[in-house]
C-alpha cells in the first residue's frame, strides 16, 4: 500500500516558497502539504497562507504556527509527534536573504534554523527526501567555472548571507550519510518567465528602477561581469521535481542559467536602455569609484541621489562577478523531464514590462 505523501514546507510565504507550494499542489494532486509559517503582528499564519493557496486546494493544506529558529520549531509536543510520524518529505526554503545582518544574526536564522530542521527530519521514520534550498552564491568571491560538487575551497564571502548559507549547506552535506538530502542552489531569482510577475523587487530590480528613473547612470563594475538570472517558475518546477526524484539524493544541483543562458551586465543594461529610452550606463572601475569618487559624491549629493548612493552599496559586488555556474547535475536530472532555464535575454522584456505596469510593485498590474 502506498503511503500518502505529507510534505513539510518552510518559507512557504516567501517569494520562491509560495511558488513552490503552488507547484506542489498542481504536480502532486494526492499529496497533502504542511506549511510551517511564522505569525506576524495582526496576521495569523492562516491569514498569511490565504494569498498563496486557492480555495479548492485548502483541504489539502495544513497550516502550523511555528518558526525554524525556535526550539522544536515552535511546535507543541503533540504537533511535533504527529508531524514526525507522518511527514514523508521536507522542503526547507526558509532563510533570511538580507545582506546587512550581523554574522551572529545571519547564523541564528540560516545555520541554526537549518540545524533544527535537520534534527527534526532525523526523527521522521517515513522520510523519503530532505530538499534544502540554498544559493549558488556560496561560491563567494570566486571566479571562473563553479562546479556543483564544490563548496569550501577557501573562498572569501561578500556578505553574511553568502557565508551563512555556505555554513548551512556544509551542515546539510554532513548529514547526507543519514538523511536523503538534495541541495539546490538557485542563482538570482526573478519574476515569471511567461508573465514577468514578481512579488519581490530586490536584487536586479533595484538597480533597474533607479536607472529607468534617470536617478543613476554610473555602474561601479565591469561590462563583462556576469549576471546569472533564473525565473521563479523554473526554480519552483525544479524544486518540486527534485524533491520527488530518488536519484537526486546526495546531489548538489545548480538551478542556474549557466554559461549558455546567463548574460553580461552590458547586454542587460543595453536592452534596459532601449526599453526605458535612457542613455546607456557608463562603467567605472569599482576600486576607483569606492576609493575616490564615492567619498566625494557623499559630500556633494543630497536627497534622492544621496539615498541611491547609500542603498547601492549593498549591490556593489554583484557588478563585478566573473563566475559561471556548472549545470551538469541540473541537465542530467531535469533535462529529461523538460525542465530547463530559458536564457535571460529571451524573457527580459517581460520582466521590464511588469515593472512598469505595476509601478515597481506599488500597484496591481493588469492581467496580460
Amino acid at each position: 500500500m502506498n503511503q500518502e505523501e505529507l510534505i513539510l514546507v518552510t518559507g512557504a510565504t516567501g517569494f520562491l516558497g509560495a511558488q513552490v507550494v503552488r507547484e506542489l499542489l498542481q504536480r502532486q494532486p494526492h499529496a497533502r502539504l504542511a506549511l510551517l509559517i511564522r505569525p506576524r503582528p495582526g496576521q495569523t499564519p492562516v491569514q498569511r497562507a490565504e494569498s498563496i493557496i486557492e480555495a479548492a486546494d485548502s483541504h489539502r493544506v495544513l497550516i502550523y504556527a511555528g518558526d525554524v529558529i525556535e526550539p522544536n520549531c515552535g511546535l507543541d509536543a503533540s504537533t511535533l509527534e504527529h508531524l514526525s510520524a507522518d511527514v514523508t518529505r521536507v522542503i526547507h526554503c526558509a532563510a533570511t536573504v538580507r545582506f546587512d545582518h550581523s554574522l551572529e544574526q545571519a547564523r541564528y536564522m540560516n545555520v541554526d534554523g537549518t540545524r533544527k530542521m535537520l534534527d527534526f527530519a532525523s526523527s521522521m521514520p517515513s522520510l523519503k527526501s530532505f530538499t534544502y534550498v540554498g544559493t549558488a552564491y556560496v561560491a563567494g568571491e570566486r571566479e571562473g567555472l563553479i562546479r556543483e560538487t564544490e563548496l569550501d575551497v577557501g573562498q572569501r564571502f561578500r556578505n553574511t548571507y553568502e557565508q551563512t548559507k555556505a555554513e548551512a549547506e556544509a551542515l546539510v552535506r554532513s548529514r547526507m550519510g543519514s538523511l536523503p538530502c538534495v541541495i539546490l542552489r538557485p542563482s538570482i531569482i526573478v519574476g515569471d518567465s511567461q508573465t514577468g510577475v514578481t512579488s519581490s523587487f530586490k536584487m536586479l530590480y533595484w538597480p533597474l528602477k533607479i536607472y529607468s528613473r534617470r536617478l543613476w547612470r554610473t555602474v561601479p563594475g565591469f561590462r563583462d561581469a556576469v549576471l546569472d538570472i533564473v525565473p521563479v517558475d523554473y526554480v519552483a518546477k525544479a524544486v518540486a521535481q527534485l524533491a520527488f526524484d530518488d536519484s537526486a539524493a546526495g546531489a548538489t544541483v545548480h538551478l542556474c542559467a549557466g554559461p549558455n543562458g546567463s548574460a553580461t551586465i552590458e547586454r542587460i543594461a543595453r536592452r534596459a536602455a532601449e526599453y526605458f529610452r535612457v542613455r546607456e550606463p557608463r562603467y567605472v572601475d569599482p576600486k576607483i569609484f569606492f576609493a575616490a569618487i564615492r567619498p566625494l559624491l557623499s559630500l556633494l549629493l543630497w536627497g534622492r541621489k544621496r539615498r541611491v548612493l547609500v542603498d547601492g552599496a549593498a549591490y556593489r559586488d554583484y557588478f563585478t562577478m566573473r563566475m559561471q555556474f556548472d549545470t551538469t547535475n541540473a541537465e542530467r536530472l531535469l533535462g529529461p523531464v523538460g525542465i530547463t532555464p530559458p536564457p535571460v535575454m529571451e524573457y527580459l522584456d517581460r520582466l521590464l514590462h511588469y515593472c512598469v505596469a505595476s509601478d515597481w510593485g506599488r500597484k496591481e498590474a493588469p492581467a496580460q
